[in-house]
């Protein structure tokens, strides 16, 4: 087994359908939390910074994925060590997770399992928005401080000087 994971040169979106269907049909169908009517797709994937990043809605999970993009070459690392990502969303932990026929990805599992109440069409437009709101940047009050607890460190020094003046 390599210590390198190679990059997906093109969209992993079909390779991530057809594995996870396979599985799918191997593993899970049978299971209680299993969603029949709730198709399995691979949502939104895109480059962001050479890595591919996406949803991935299955009848069992919605997660939020990342895969080696092309001419990229990821580290081996443990199955289930968890790692920091800065998307422009925010950072968002993952876990490192590994498949048979697609290799090591990141996973950060956004509902598992699938509420009972979803329907399809939900289950669709929640995974594209999902891939979307990821890498959209956030929506900051602009009126509001950059950062709170620099604006709170500067009224502490400004309260120390007050009391001592």
């Amino acid at each position: 087994m390599s210590d390198v994971i190679a990059g997906h040169e093109q969209n992993p979106a079909a390779l991530l359908e057809q594995v996870f269907g396979q599985v799918a049909a191997d593993e899970m169908h049978g299971l209680p939390f299993y969603r029949d009517h709730i198709p399995l797709r691979a949502c939104g994937f895109q480059l962001f910074e050479q890595q591919w990043i996406g949803a991935l809605l299955t009848p069992w999970m919605l997660s939020l994925v990342v895969l080696p993009g092309p001419q990229q070459n990821w580290q081996r690392r443990a199955v289930g060590e968890r790692l920091m990502l800065a998307l422009p969303c925010g950072t968002i932990g993952f876990t490192v997770s590994e498949i048979a026929g697609c290799g090591q990805y990141l996973s950060r599992s956004l509902m598992s399992p699938l509420d009972t109440s979803l329907s399809a069409e939900r289950a669709l437009q929640l995974a594209e928005q999902s891939a979307r709101m990821a890498l959209s940047l956030p929506v900051v009050d602009t009126d509001a401080p950059a950062n709170p607890r620099r604006r709170a460190l500067f009224n502490k020094v400004s309260q120390i000087k007050n009391q001592h003046a």
